[in-house]
């Protein structure tokens, strides 16, 4: 038996506000670092305890594969290991294929986890002549496509939408290539993540068989960042919530930066209306960073009175730095000399993150990286999964797990798979691989221990978007690194060009700034190459 006393003893005023909210609709306004995932997962644990929710019908519902190992790991901690936490899309799958036999019949159809294959399929078959930006003009197209789609406007409707679309590529290109790429997944019998979204919404929405049984097992859910919803998730949120209320949101409006994929705060800034009883509790200590670090942060946030401020109860720190560079290439130099000096006085690697903007400018400090034989791990928009090189290193392994050597071990076999790939810029991507294979292979929990068990293994992590890490400098853009944290950040680029970036709202390029400073715990360095960012003078003049 848990004791649900124990479970509040760890948690600060706030935090047990929240988990003594054990009823009905609560909204969780958390602040960057201030212990929401210990404060949710507390209120399912002592809700459990008190005997109010059952933990077996509990749906946890995050939006990354890392998160919800975090939460089913803590509630495991506190006694709970029942409670359902998933990616919202990890738990659609999961409904759509225990219901496809009887509702729709049949095989169900193959789920695609990269759109890139179909897109560049589609763009040849709409007779789309690209910008020589090959690889940019894709990835516009995408966000394009899944824009409307967790917006629910299909291809016809599109051009009514008035979607201000990026400069590379015309409104009609992207109606002729999303016609064509939705043709093709029909005649491949293929799902994107959206279609999966959609599938399942409608399926709890039309069949009333099917909506009782997803009703009785899930009567309690929690959704973590719900400022960064979309129209189609809230959707299938509805469809599984029902007429109920027991339903707790957290998030953060001053780090809403998804409005451009579809994502939108007015579900959390509105939650109160569709839920007037609503209880709603606001987190504001700040555990992760310095008092120094959270200053600038809370400068930020006033400036454009984006939230509260964090009140900061770690010891105090070094100041953060600004240096002022000439030009791009410079700053790429002088932060890669910085980070070479910190790691030979033994800093820790993967304590360091580098923070860009744009992919471009990763580009050069990564350049920089390989000059100065610095190792790094790379997160982007980009999926990492969807990269060509890991594709390929997947096809490999597939075909060798078919019939493993039976001279070499597992890791062995696997290392000598990726020799070919281990050059140029696959190195990253490949050696995380490798460097995971590793850590499973000493694992006593990884059975059995075969390229095939492996192989389900990275398939898994990347239906869930859930890439591999190693312990080496990380190189991000802002937005692949929200929800991480690191002792040291390099925050670079900073500049007009750059933040804002061009045809962006500025409100949300503020608020991805916001969301750059709060990644750093105890150093923060920023820097420009060239004239600065607007931005700057937010923190300079408080």
């Amino acid at each position: 038996m848990v004791d649900a006393d124990q479970i509040l003893e760890s948690l600060d005023d706030e935090q047990r506000k929240v988990a003594l909210a054990t009823r009905g609709a609560v909204c969780v306004i958390a602040g960057a670092g201030t212990g929401k995932t210990r404060a949710i997962t507390h209120r399912i644990a002592y809700a459990s305890a008190i005997g109010v929710m059952d933990p077996q019908r509990v749906l946890a519902i995050t939006f990354t594969a890392r998160a919800a190992g975090e939460m089913r790991s803590r509630l495991r901690q506190l006694g709970f290991p029942g409670v359902n936490a998933r990616t919202i899309h990890s738990a659609a799958l999961k409904q759509l294929l225990y219901f496809w036999p009887t509702v729709f019949g049949g095989q169900s159809p193959e789920l695609i986890t990269s759109k890139t294959p179909f897109i560049n399929a589609a763009v040849e078959r709409a007779g789309i002549k690209l910008p020589v930006n090959n690889r940019e003009a894709l990835r516009d197209i995408a966000t394009e496509i899944e824009w409307a789609k967790v917006n629910q406007i299909a291809p016809e409707d599109f051009l009514a939408s008035q979607r201000r679309v990026r400069s590379r590529i015309s409104v009609d290109e992207i109606v002729k290539t999303y016609t064509a790429y939705e043709t093709l997944k029909k005649q491949e019998r293929a799902l994107d993540f959206e279609d999966l979204l959609l599938l399942t919404t409608a399926m709890i929405e039309n069949e009333a068989q099917v909506r009782e049984r997803v009703h009785d097992q899930y009567r309690y859910f929690t959704v973590d960042e719900y400022q960064d919803i979309s129209p189609l998730q809230q959707r299938l949120i509805d469809a599984w919530l029902g007429k109920r209320n027991e339903i707790c949101v957290v998030g953060d409006p001053a780090q809403t930066i998804y409005t451009f994929a579809g994502a939108t705060p007015s579900y959390l800034l509105g939650f109160t209306n569709r839920f007037p009883e609503a209880e709603v509790i606001r987190l504001t200590t700040g555990y992760r960073s310095t008092p120094e670090i959270l200053f600038t942060a809370n400068a930020v946030l006033r400036s454009n009175r984006m939230g509260h401020e964090l009140a900061p109860v770690n010891d105090h720190g070094a100041q953060p730095i600004l240096t002022e560079y000439n030009t791009d290439g410079q700053e790429a130099v002088g932060v890669t000399n910085q980070i070479t000096d910190l790691i030979s006085r033994g800093e820790r690697p993967e304590s360091i993150a580098v923070l860009a903007r744009t992919n471009a400018q990763l580009s050069t400090i990564q350049k920089s990286f390989k000059e100065a034989g610095l190792p790094y791990q790379i997160r982007s928009n980009d999926r990492f999964f969807d990269r060509a090189e890991i594709r390929e290193f997947i096809r490999d392994i597939r075909q060798a797990s078919v019939i493993p050597n039976p001279d070499l071990s597992w890791v062995e076999e696997l290392r000598g798979l990726a020799q070919p790939y281990l050059t140029g810029d696959a190195m990253d991507g490949i050696g995380a691989l490798v460097h995971l294979a590793r850590e499973l292979d000493a694992d006593d929990k990884f059975q059995p221990k075969t390229l095939r068990n492996f192989l389900g293994e990275i398939e898994d992590r990347a239906q869930q978007n859930n890439p591999p890490q190693m312990p080496v400098t990380t190189l991000s853009t802002l937005h692949a690194a929200k929800g991480l944290e690191w002792d040291r950040v390099f925050l670079i680029g900073i500049g007009e060009g750059y933040l804002p970036y061009p045809d962006t709202p500025e409100e949300e390029e503020l608020r991805l700034f916001y969301v750059g400073i709060t990644r750093a715990r105890v150093h923060l360095h920023m820097s420009h190459g060239g004239a600065p960012s607007p931005f700057l003078r937010s923190i300079t003049n408080s």
